[in-house]
């Protein structure tokens, strides 16, 4: 049995969307202090899975987080232990992005306290390492999809805790932007942080430690990255349509064409 500890755990699973079953009968464990990476196609459930993990949707089955079921955690306790960032969120758009990084402190504050110094250092800490800091006057409304993008990063950067759930953070970030959130991770990871993000660039989630590769609600493989069982599992998921090779060092996934994939036909 693994002494590995677990930062998210997950014990029968399942979530419904209205009527609609999203996940089935999910067992999982997430390392503590890793990056994982969930993927697979469109409508495989990923996003329901990480809110799920969240405790932003009602699901059946246990969660638990640090080793302590999700729901004997007090809501601003488990707001200091895991920061959220969702999939194209939303804040008001003549809101300063100071004060919209300055949310990610709440947790951290008596109720209606005044940002101590501490909450000062965090939020700048955070927009400097978004490449942000420079906007801090600006409202959000002037700012395009991407600097928003990494506004919203940096307010779930300046809650500093221990673990970090992201749901498309890389949504309208430009590659040199999506680099430095790579760098951000590493660096996060490296302080001891658990990560897990729900990606589409599959090129960027082979850099993760582990992956947790889904398809209709379920999970069909978790493992490292560069695992060949993994590597199997990601391209069984998507049809066969791609490849994971290496390329300088790193796991790449290239396009297979949709003819090489095809049976041909016997000949008559």
């Amino acid at each position: 049995m693994s002494t590995v500890p677990l930062a998210l755990q997950a014990r029968g699973l399942s979530a419904r969307l209205g009527e609609r079953p999203v996940l089935h009968d999910i067992d999982l464990g997430l390392r503590q202090g890793a990056w994982t990476s969930i993927v697979g196609p469109n409508g495989a459930g990923k996003s329901t899975l990480l809110r799920a993990l969240a405790g932003l949707l009602p699901c059946g089955g246990e969660i638990t987080l640090l080793q302590r079921p999700l729901r004997q955690w007090p809501a601003r306790e488990r707001g200091r232990t895991v920061a959220w960032l969702g999939q194209g969120e939303q804040a008001a758009h003549d809101l300063r992005v100071l004060d919209v990084v300055m949310l990610g402190r709440l947790p951290h504050r008596g109720w209606l306290a005044a940002p101590g110094a501490a909450d000062h250092a965090a939020v700048e800490q955070a927009l400097r390492s978004t490449q942000a800091w420079a906007w801090r006057e600006r409202s959000l409304g002037q700012l395009s999809g991407g600097e928003r993008q990494r506004v919203l990063l940096a307010r779930a950067l300046a809650v500093q805790a221990p673990v970090l759930l992201m749901d498309e953070p890389l949504a309208n970030l430009d590659p040199p932007h999506q680099a430095d959130w790579l760098d951000t991770v590493r660096q996060l990871v490296a302080q001891g942080h658990t990560v897990v993000s729900v990606l589409h660039e599959l090129g960027m989630a082979l850099q993760a430690d582990e992956l947790v590769v889904m398809a209709q609600g379920r999970i069909c493989h978790h493992g490292p990255t560069a695992a060949p069982a993994t590597h199997r599992a990601l391209e069984q998921v998507f049809d066969q349509r791609l490849r994971i090779h290496p390329v300088q060092g790193q796991w790449v996934p290239l396009p297979v064409a949709r003819a090489e994939t095809e049976p041909h036909p016997e000949p008559s």
